[in-house]
């Protein structure tokens, strides 16, 4: 798949919203679905910012009804991505908050909505929001009208069935028409009125858009204007077939920007120069450039010790030590602006190399965390830096902004690396990421879910006594994709007890119908920590499995180690209720966490399942060995079966019978296989 802009992900996956909610999030996400955007929703705040920048949205919705101080960092910390990429923040509160209201937009929301409220309130609110975005960063987001500078839309449609081009007023008026002769017969006749330049340009165009349905643009001087340029948005609206064209006049001054452009507090420019400083890059032919952000890390703690005085005295002194260093950088064209809170871009053109680019980054960090003196306080910050540098694919500022904003958001959450470069396989990963966690709710409609199972075979008779049901994904553009893949994007998207559910209910109603020479195995299936924080877990499990059929008694769940359980007591009684009930439990993975002796402790268990890495290293150094080793009997000596998982190799498979390892699964039996390999892979061995 080739690298494609960030900004062209929202308009190929509708208009998505970011939804953060502490609860209800089912209801919050259909309400957001019936009023017409596509809700990328999350509970926790891990990634959070990375997510919202990545998923395009213009709106970031947290629901902060019930859980108010965890509302207050939700909205933390999206403000300042929220504020850099001209968006909306809106939160819903208690009506008992609402004295609190203003904490809320201190914390940096845009909008709030206080209970109680109907649907239509929601929805009205939300947009209202969305026009909010609209006025306050239209000319960012090029899915909203962009505008010749005097307020009026400059846009023409292109319908390529039946050849004509409608022109609207501003864009007729500007081009010398009269309102009666604004809608053209033919493509050709729109072409000749912008030059033969823009004919040749404009014509590629289309056809590229005809080809690849993604947004694009072309440039031209306008006619009779002496020099000034044109800039034609193209978008395809793939309902109707037609081209709608939005035209830019951009700013030809220098890269000064006008005195409306400056920061109120630090005098360097602002977000709306910034945009307008890197949209101007990217339509000169002059070469690349390069963009940094620059965050100062936990600044906020700065206003909390030392008071906002001090706060904005540190601003001010970051802006002017950024600035000075710019300034003398060898560089053509410099950007030097405070996009929100304590996050400030410099851009650099043209002709800066990736190389380039970090050094100045590694300058700048240098810089920012040499410690100054202010009202008596010495002062020490540390600062994180995003980079990327404009690629073929960027059509506006916006894409080049959220790229950034992505690379920042990552540095932010590294300890170690303060600088990150967010490059073209990085931009193939997060579009992809973002693709799979908005394809996997339908997913599951379409029943692009498949399950596979891997033989669990006796040690020492060499017959298959079970299986794990294993889930893949057949998605349509990414191909096949396995369990890792599918349950993090779930993970992502905070959709992992839905996926959990529909994973194991189709592998029962399979197991349930299989051929009689299946009749005698056992089905063990997964089951994550979040299945069993769900209150109706027991009950849901035996419903499930009483209603296909499927005997209790050859029913195995498998609670996945790695996925750390925060309430062992309620685990453990929940397992001992599944026990109870007629089913056996087993541990996962186990070895892959810090808290497997935990486990072991404090929960009801029949069989012990040790991770691939553990049964790989059972062929390894002595130490090695002495590990797995020691697993194996600590298990015994519970009283629990032990499972090898991953065993690929006839030498792994002795040494761990050896060690008195009961069962095993793995390639040197099987690969995870449909039912019907798996009829004849047991019909073989009678």
């Amino acid at each position: 798949m080739e690298a494609k802009a960030i900004s062209t992900f929202a308009s190929s996956t509708g208009n998505p919203l970011f939804l953060i909610s502490f609860r209800q999030r089912n209801e919050m996400a259909a309400i957001v679905e019936r009023a017409g955007w596509t809700p990328i929703a999350a509970r926790r705040l891990e990634k959070a910012e990375r997510r919202f920048i990545l998923s395009g949205s213009r709106i970031a919705l947290v629901d902060a009804r019930g859980a108010f101080e965890d509302g207050l960092a939700a909205i933390a910390a999206l403000a300042e991505p929220v504020e850099a990429n001209a968006a909306a923040l809106v939160v819903l509160i208690s009506k008992t908050d609402i004295a609190q209201v203003d904490a809320v937009f201190a914390a940096g929301a845009t909008h709030y909505l206080a209970s109680p409220f109907g649907e239509q309130e929601l929805v009205q609110a939300l947009r209202f929001a969305d026009r909010f975005t609209e006025r306050l960063g239209g000319r960012f987001h090029r899915s909203a009208e962009l505008t010749g500078g005097g307020g009026d839309t400059l846009s023409w449609r292109f319908d390529p069935e039946g050849g004509e081009v409608a022109l609207d007023p501003a864009l007729s008026h500007l081009l010398g028409l009269s309102p009666e002769n604004a809608t053209l017969s033919a493509w050709d006749d729109f072409a000749a009125l912008l030059g033969e330049k823009a004919a040749e340009e404009g014509t590629r165009t289309l056809r590229q858009l005809s080809e690849t349905a993604e947004p694009t643009a072309f440039a031209h001087d306008m006619p009779g204007s002496g020099g000034q340029r044109m800039v034609h948005h193209l978008t395809l609206d793939e309902a109707t077939g037609e081209v709608r064209g939005l035209v830019e006049l951009p700013d030809e001054e220098a890269d000064e920007p006008a005195r409306a452009e400056h920061d109120y507090l630090t005098g360097i420019g602002d977000v709306r120069g910034a945009y307008r400083w890197i949209d101007r890059q990217l339509q000169a032919e002059s070469g690349n450039l390069a963009l940094l952000l620059i965050s100062l890390h936990r600044f906020e703690r700065i206003n909390q010790a030392y008071g906002n005085a001090i706060g904005d005295a540190a601003l001010k002194s970051m802006a002017r030590r950024i600035e000075r260093l710019v300034l003398d950088m060898p560089v053509a064209k410099k950007l030097v602006a405070r996009l929100a809170g304590a996050e400030f871009a410099v851009g650099l053109a043209p002709g800066v190399t990736l190389d380039e680019a970090e050094f100045a980054a590694r300058q700048l960090v240098s810089v920012i965390e040499q410690p100054f003196i202010t009202d008596g306080q010495v002062i020490r910050l540390k600062a994180r830096c995003g980079i990327v540098t404009d690629t073929a694919d960027d059509v506006d500022a916006a894409a080049v902004m959220r790229r950034a904003s992505v690379a920042l958001a990552e540095a932010r959450d590294s300890d170690s690396q303060p600088i990150r470069v967010f490059g073209v396989e990085e931009a193939v990963e997060a579009v992809r990421d973002s693709r799979l966690e908005i394809d996997l709710r339908l997913a599951l409609d379409r029943d692009e879910i498949d399950i596979l199972f891997q033989p669990q075979v006796s040690v020492t008779s060499g017959a298959v006594l079970g299986v794990e049901a294993l889930a893949r994904w057949r998605h349509p553009q990414f191909g096949e994709l396995g369990a890792i893949a599918l349950f993090a994007a779930a993970e992502r998207s905070d959709y992992v007890t839905e996926l959990s559910a529909h994973v194991q209910a189709k592998a029962v109603r399979m197991a349930a119908q299989w051929p009689d020479v299946l009749k005698d195995l056992r089905l063990s299936i997964n089951v994550t920590a979040a299945d069993m924080a769900e209150a109706d877990f027991v009950d849901r499990f035996v419903d499930m499995v009483d209603t296909s059929g499927f005997e209790r008694s050859r029913m195995t769940a498998e609670v996945t180690e790695s996925g750390l359980i925060e309430d062992l007591g309620v685990a453990a009684d929940r397992l001992a209720r599944l026990r109870a009930e007629g089913f056996r439990v087993a541990i996962d993975d186990f070895g892959t966490g810090y808290s497997s002796l935990a486990y072991l402790k404090s929960l009801p268990l029949d069989y012990l399942k040790i991770d691939r890495r553990l049964s790989q290293d059972i062929a390894g150094s002595a130490r090695d060995r002495i590990v797995v080793t020691g697993v194996i009997e600590m298990a015994r000596s519970l009283g629990l079966s032990v499972i090898a998982e991953g065993v690929e190799t006839q030498e792994q498979l002795e040494l761990l019978a050896e060690q008195g390892c009961e069962l095993y699964q793995g390639f040197l039996c099987s690969p995870p296989i449909d039912v019907e390999a798996l009829a004849k892979t047991v019909s073989a061995q009678n």
